[in-house]
C-alpha cells in the first residue's frame, strides 16, 4: 500500500493525546548569516526527547483501534526507538521488551529501563535483529521495528505535518535520516499538504548506507558499525517500505563528522536548546542547497531528538567551532 496524507493524519488523530506539540524556533542570526529563513520543529522538546515517540505511539494505538490487544510488545533498536516503544506500551500497560546493541548510548538504555521495558544487550546490531525476529514469532508478540512499518512511518510524519499546518510557504523541508522512517513520513505529509515543497534528506558520510543505495537503485547493508558521533543514524540498511520513498526525495547529502560537530554547536548555541549531533545533520545540507539559490527561500529542518550522553557531549565539545558563524560560502 501507498501511504497517503489521510494516514498521516489518522496517525495524528490518534497519538494527539499521548504527545506533545512541540515548538518552532528560528534564529534572527542564522537568517541574517545566511540569508535566508530556517524554521526548526524542535521533537528534543517530544515525549521521550525524540520524534520516536510519534512512531511508537502510532503503532500501538493502531494495534489497538484494531482490537488487538497484544500480551507482549518487543522492539530492535539502538536508542529512541526503544524508548518509544517503551513509553507508548506502558500508556497501555503492555509488558515491553526491547533489544538494543551494547554500544547504545547508556542514556537511551537507562531511559528504556525506566519507561518500564525489559533491556536485552547484545554484541552487535545483527545479533539484536536477529533475537527480535526469534522472539516475535511467539503467540500474543508483537513487534514493532524502528522504521520499517507502515504507522511508525505515518507517526514520524506528523512532526512535519503539524509544521507545515502551522508554516506557510516553505520551499524546502529537510529531515536527518537512518532507517528512512522520519523522511518517508515528512515525504508523506509534505506531498500532501504542500505538493511545491522540495523534500531532502542526510545522513553522516560514515554511515551512507541510505545514499550507496541511492546510487545502485537497491539496498545496501554496511559491513561493520558505523564510526560517527550520529547514534540516531547509524542503522546498518534502510528497510524495504522506506527506500521506495527515499527514492522519490528531491535531494541527499552525505555529512561529514566535522560539519556535523559544527552544526551541533552552532544549533545548540543559536537556539538555546540540547540536541544529538544527529539533528546537526541536514543543517549542513540546507548550507549546501542554499548555495545556489539566487531569491531568498523558506527552509523548515526537522530536530529528531535531545537525548545525549555525557561521553558524546564531550566530543562534540573537544574542539572549539564557534569563532566560525555559520555562511553559505566554502
Amino acid at each position: 500500500m501507498t501511504l497517503k496524507l489521510q494516514d498521516v493524519q489518522a496517525a495524528k488523530k490518534r497519538i494527539a493525546p499521548y504527545i506533545n506539540a512541540t515548538p518552532i524556533l528560528t534564529s534572527s542570526s542564522l537568517n541574517t548569516w545566511l540569508g535566508h529563513e530556517v524554521f526548526f520543529k524542535c521533537e528534543n522538546f517530544q515525549k521521550i526527547g525524540a520524534f520516536k515517540a510519534r512512531g511508537g505511539l502510532s503503532a500501538v494505538t493502531w494495534l489497538l483501534g484494531k482490537g488487538q490487544q497484544p500480551k507482549h510488545i518487543v522492539a530492535n533498536s539502538s536508542g529512541n526507538h526503544a524508548q518509544a516503544v517503551a513509553y507508548a506500551a506502558r500508556q497501555f500497560n503492555i509488558p515491553a521488551t526491547i533489544f538494543m546493541p551494547e554500544y547504545s548510548s547508556r542514556i537511551k538504555i537507562r531511559a528504556t529501563e525506566g519507561y518500564g521495558a525489559k533491556v536485552v544487550l547484545s554484541p552487535t546490531r545483527d545479533a539484536t535483529d536477529a533475537l527480535v525476529r526469534e522472539v516475535a514469532r511467539e503467540e500474543g508478540t508483537y513487534w514493532i521495528p524502528p522504521f520499517n512499518h507502515e504507522q511508525v512511518i505515518c507517526g514520524q510524519g506528523t512532526a512535519a505535518f503539524e509544521a507545515l499546518s502551522e508554516l506557510e510557504g516553505i520551499d524546502a523541508v529537510f529531515a536527518p535520516c537512518g532507517g528512512g522512517g522520519l523522511l518517508s513520513g515528512t515525504l508523506i505529509a509534505t506531498r500532501g499538504l504542500s505538493p511545491k515543497t522540495r523534500v531532502l534528506g542526510a545522513e553522516p558520510l560514515n554511515a551512507n548506507d541510505a545514499a550507496e543505495s541511492l546510487r545502485k537503485g537497491s539496498i545496501q547493508r554496511l559491513t561493520e558499525i558505523p564510526n560517527t558521533l550520529a547514534d540516531g543514524a547509524m542503522t546498518m540498511a534502510v528497510g524495504e517500505l522506506t527506500f521506495e520513498y527515499l527514492k522519490q526525495l528531491d535531494g541527499f547529502y552525505e555529512v561529514g563528522e566535522e560539519a556535523m560537530v559544527y552544526w551541533t554547536q552552532w544549533l545548540s548555541h543559536l537556539l538555546k536548546i540540547r540536541l544529538e549531533p544527529t539533528c546537526a545533520l541536514p543543517m549542513e545540507g540546507v548550507r549546501q542547497w542554499l548555495k545556489n539559490k539566487a531569491t531568498k527561500q523558506r527552509v523548515l529542518v526537522v530536530i529528531s531528538g535531545g537525548n545525549v550522553d555525557q561521553q558524546t557531549t564531550q566530543k562534540i565539545w573537544a574542539q572549539e567551532y564557534l569563532d566560525r558563524p555559520p555562511t553559505l560560502a566554502e
